[in-house]
């Protein structure tokens, strides 16, 4: 855990592993999703946008290579990053032939400093051939596996449109653990008709479930999705800062300390967000986070029992 977090940050652990401040370089490949091209559904979940939930500001008018040697650049000047990791962020980054990935993971990786890369996925996207190639691809580098959970409650899942059900999520899961391969769950919080309890109770699950991180995301409405046209019609509400503040570190006293937290709040960009607006001061909301911890004297597990 961290000296000065109360909880245990994915940054620390990549300092401490490469000796060096490493950053994440998010990369658009093309890809597109089984909810998207209608093999599932043309329409998407109800919250991601044209580009890809969370894939706003990438340029994907540049090939693999010359994104991240785009975003290296930026990545040194702001935060003075030694190392990379190339993140394939934008849609389902497992969802094409084998020789296809081989290809596009392998083009990141001659890139300088970058030395490991992480692939976001849906769970229905993972067939066992996919998950041996990446077997392989962990012996050779540094690998996360990011899948979108997004919530562990089946009448969640379908109100979002997700077009899997929470036993999906469990069994890429355990599929990709038995490879060996490092899973970090995207689960998002304040879903409309999750209560507190609900959200609370995802964090047990995670711990049962095994997996090595997590991301959690607060719900954002942005222009151009489904939800925006709920939220303009009032049938979606938003949290309020505090009360998400205090949520998050409720689920961190809930949750397993060996799970690396990669991600506390997420933030849409000041083009594309309509509701909470206060979401875009990423770090006052990790301050106060990380002032209620303080406050309550606590850490991630402390509610867990021996």
């Amino acid at each position: 855990m961290s000296r000065l977090k109360r909880y245990h940050t994915f940054s620390d652990e990549l300092k401490r592993h490469f000796g060096c401040k490493v950053q994440r370089i998010s990369v658009d490949a093309g890809f597109t999703c089984p909810n998207r091209d209608g093999s599932l559904d043309s329409a998407g979940c109800i919250f991601c946008g044209g580009h890809g939930s969370g894939s706003y500001g990438i340029r994907r008018d540049f090939n693999v290579a010359t994104q991240l040697e785009d975003g290296k650049e930026v990545m040194r000047r702001k935060y003075r990053a030694g190392k990379f990791l190339a993140y394939f962020q934008a849609f389902s980054n497992t969802y094409a032939p084998v020789d296809q990935l081989r290809r596009l993971f392998s083009e990141a990786l001659t890139v300088s400093d970058v030395v490991g890369l992480i692939i976001a996925t849906r769970p229905d996207c993972l067939p066992d051939e996919i998950l041996d190639y990446l077997r392989e691809l962990k012996s050779q580098t540094y690998l996360w596996l990011e899948l979108g959970i997004q919530s562990t409650h089946d009448i969640s899942l379908k109100l979002i449109n997700r077009r899997h059900d929470y036993r999906c999520s469990v069994d890429a899961v355990q599929r990709a653990k038995s490879r060996g391969v490092r899973v970090c769950a995207h689960i998002i919080l304040g879903l409309p008709g999750e209560s507190r309890e609900n959200m609370l109770a995802m964090a047990g699950e995670l711990n049962r479930l095994g997996v090595d991180g997590v991301k959690l995301h607060l719900l954002h409405v942005m222009k151009g999705t489904q939800l925006a046209d709920m939220y303009s019609r009032g049938e979606v509400k938003v949290m309020d800062r505090d009360s998400y503040a205090g949520l998050v570190c409720d689920f961190l006293e809930l949750l397993d300390p060996r799970i690396l937290i990669h991600r506390l709040t997420g933030d849409g960009g000041h083009d594309n967000l309509l509701a909470p607006l206060w979401s875009l001061k990423k770090f006052e909301i990790l301050n106060l986070i990380d002032a209620e911890m303080g406050r309550r004297g606590t850490r991630q597990g402390i509610r867990l029992s021996p």
